[in-house]
Parts: C-alpha cells; structure tokens; sequence
C-alpha cells in the first residue's frame, strides 16, 4: 500500500477483505477454501469502533445469542444451511457453545478466539491489522466494514455509490406476517378510496386508542448507547416518543383516521393503524410509522393491543440505531458486486441484512462469490426458497424507495403450492430450502 493509501497490485491475485467482523471472516474462509489467496484488513487494535473492546476478530457486541436452532425458526435454518456450506461462524458457534434451550449461545470469547485462531492457521490467508480509510484502487474487494463503518472509509464508499445511496442511521418499524392479521378486524383501503385496497388498516375506538397510548408511554425501552445519541431526528422519531409529547399526537399524527370509513360500521375510526405491503408476494406488512426503542417483548406485548394484530406474528421487530448501510436493491447485484464496479463485493450488515447469522451468511455468499468471479467462472446463486437466497434476493430485489434491513423470516420465502399454514407450512418450508441448499451447495462445489 502507497503512503497514500491507495493499492497497486501489480498483477497479483488476491482478494482483499475490509473489515474482520463475523461476515469478513466468513468470506475469507469461504474464499480460502476455494484456494484464493486473501488479506484480511482489521483496524483493531489500533483503533476501535465505539462498540467494539476486543482485539479478537468477529467479536460479539450486543448479545451472545445467534438465535433459534429450531428448523421452524427461519434463522434456524439458515444456521442449518451454512453448516451444510462449511460456515467458519456456525463451526465456531458449535464449539463455543453454553446452554441456552433451544437457542445457540455462546462463550464471547472463546467464539472469538476460535474464529481468529482458525484463520491465523490458514495458509492463504494473511491478516493484517491497519486502518482501510478509502477503497483500494485495484484488484478483488470485498467490503465488510459493519454498521460502525469509520467515517473516512464512509465517505469513500459513499463517493462511488453516490451520497443518496447510503444510511448511516436505520428507523425500523415491526413487520408482521400478513396471514396472522385478522380481518375480521382490520380492512383493506386507501385514503379517500385513492389508490385502491393497499393498506390494511386496524381502526381504534377512543377508549382502544388511550388505552394503546398510556402502554406506549409506559413500556420498556432499550436505552441508547453513547455513540447512537443522535439517531432520534424528527424524521425518524420512535413512536413512543410522539406518544409522550401528548395523548392525541398520534391521533393527529400517523394514526390519523382522515379519509378512512371502517365498512363494518359505515363510521370514521377514532384512530388508525395503517399497515404496508413490503414484499411482491403480500405475505409481509410493515406498520406504518412505528419505528420504535421499546424492548421485544414490550412491543409484541404492547402491539398486540392494535385491533386486528392480537394474534399478529412478528418476523421484524422495530428499532432506531446506528447502522451504516447500503440501498442495496439500487446498488447490487445478486452476486454482491456493486453494478458500476463488478471486482468491489459487499458482504455483512451493510447490505442491509439484521443479525450475526444473517451478516454472517452475507459474507459466506461474497466469498464464494468474489472465488468464482476472480477464476472466471460464471455466479451461481441459491434458490430464494432457501433462507440464504431469500436473503439475498430481498437485499437485492427490494422496493428501493422503502429498502430497510431485515432478518431472516419465513415471510420472504416464495410461497408453497399448498395452502398450509403456522408450524406445518414453516416445516415445508424448511425442508424444501434443505433439499434446494444441498443442489445449490453441489453447483457450487463443481468450482472448488
């Protein structure tokens, strides 16, 4: 590297990884072992992200928790989809392990220490603990800096996406599963008939509305952490934090009934909740202004109030945080390569995926992804049936004006020729993306 801080690498084949978090080390083992010569740049312990204390690589910041094991679960599967892919994250989760029901937790650092001490013993990969401040100027990249990305290398990636095209601050609201809305309930309509049926809207009686309003006010939050300070912004406001600046602001604000007649009465609603569609299959509906701080539980619990969600089964829960991220949908393709730059990838979180697992999983896919593009051989990219492609194909295939990260839910599957539902048609579901996991994983395999 040039004292400018530029690279030229002369002819030399390797792949660069910005970044030594659980999807930076996932895609140098993927790549690794596809006999891909790579250096892995972490900037810890020379400098560390607000969040981050130790100088181990893919260390473990909010939880020790990677979530369900369970097949029902669609993490669980994507755990059980990357075991199947030689995942170095899933391995090293597996050997780290405490108990934890059915869930997969882990010792923090011993996971830690795994990972970084599998990848100092492997041969082809050289890691190298320096401060990335711009994109290198030549050769393979893939970029898996997180939602801490430094400001400088920030701003470089945001010259070559174009400044509109990157989030440094993510106002999440809950998505629910839309065949768990009850409609006997809420009803399909637009504001003065305007646009046909594309919301689904929960009417609120006076008392149904103060009642929702006092539990808002009251319910747990998740406190902010020092360096995420100044993510409330009026635009992005928690739901919560309207609620406090008086019992009718929400009535006056987005839960406004104006232009809406609930057919059941043939009356205006004292108050609405308007839900979104958010996926092409209408099996997703995101609630409209209900970016939140409350705690999981307190807003399952709290939400569930909303006539018409009292069954609702919550696949995204909402939050407001720091989180640089990428609009993925305008920007990547299904490979993860920028379009106006095929030999940069993206991997992890900055795709705008949610979770250990799923950043995790990002970085299996540019791994493997950047290894067949450096050997000239052509991309191959799983099935959306399965919990890694239907990651993908969100993050890449999204609506761009509404693109926000998600998790892996069973809700971006594409939908069975069957009509079943609940745990039977999340088993279906799950079986069908194993058997689709082990085609793809032989497809792959065809260019070790």
């Amino acid at each position: 590297m040039t004292p400018s801080g530029r690279f030229y690498l002369a002819g030399e084949e390797r792949l660069l990884i910005i970044g030594g978090g659980l999807a930076g080390c996932e895609a140098a083992w993927q790549a690794s072992r596809r006999g891909i010569r790579t250096v892995l740049y972490e900037m810890k312990p020379h400098r560390f992200s607000p969040a981050h204390k130790s100088p181990l690589l893919s260390e473990l910041v909010c939880s020790n928790s990677l979530k369900s094991e369970s097949l029902d679960k669609a993490v669980g599967l994507l755990k059980e989809e990357m075991r199947r892919l030689g995942s170095l994250i899933i391995r090293a989760a597996d050997q780290t392990r405490v108990p934890a029901g059915v869930s997969l937790a882990v010792d923090r650092e011993e996971f830690s220490r795994f990972v970084t001490e599998s990848l100092e013993r492997e041969g082809q990969v050289e890691i190298i603990r320096r401060e990335i401040t711009e994109m290198p100027a030549g050769g393979a990249v893939i970029v898996a800096t997180g939602p801490l990305t430094s400001e400088p290398f920030g701003r470089s990636l945001s010259e070559m996406t174009g400044r509109k095209a990157l989030y440094f601050y993510d106002a999440v609201s809950p998505i629910v599963l839309g065949d768990s809305i009850d409609f006997a309930v809420a009803f399909k309509a637009s504001r003065y008939g305007r646009g046909g049926d594309d919301y689904v809207n929960c009417p609120m009686t006076r008392q149904q509305y103060y009642d929702f309003v006092d539990a808002l006010v009251r319910a747990e939050r998740v406190p902010l952490r020092e360096f995420e300070k100044e993510a409330y912004f009026e635009g992005c406001m928690p739901v919560e934090e309207l609620a406090r600046r008086g019992r009718e602001t929400l009535a006056f604000g987005s839960l406004k009934p104006v232009g809406l007649v609930d057919p059941r009465t043939g009356e205006r609603p004292f108050a609405v909740v308007q839900l979104r569609q958010d996926n092409r299959e209408g099996t997703l509906y995101s609630m409209v202004g209900f970016q939140t701080k409350l705690k999981w539980e307190e807003q399952k619990r709290v939400f569930r109030m909303i006539p018409g969600l009292q069954d609702a089964e919550f696949v995204r829960l909402g939050s407001v945080h720091r989180n640089t991220f990428v609009n993925s949908p305008l920007l990547l393709r299904e490979s993860l390569q920028l379009k106006g730059h095929p030999r940069i990838f993206l991997a992890g979180q900055i795709t705008g995926v949610e979770g250990y697992v799923e950043s995790a999983a990002m970085g299996l896919l540019a791994g493997i992804s950047a290894s067949l593009w450096m050997k000239g051989e052509p991309m191959v990219t799983p099935s959306p049936a399965t919990a890694i492609g239907s990651l993908l194909r969100y993050v890449t295939h999204a609506n761009p004006a509404t693109f926000q990260p998600m998790n892996a839910n069973f809700g971006l599957f594409p939908p069975l020729e069957t009509g079943e539902k609940g745990r039977q048609r999340r088993r279906l579901l799950a079986l069908r993306g194993l058997e689709e996991i082990d085609r793809w994983k032989a497809s792959v395999d065809r260019h070790p």
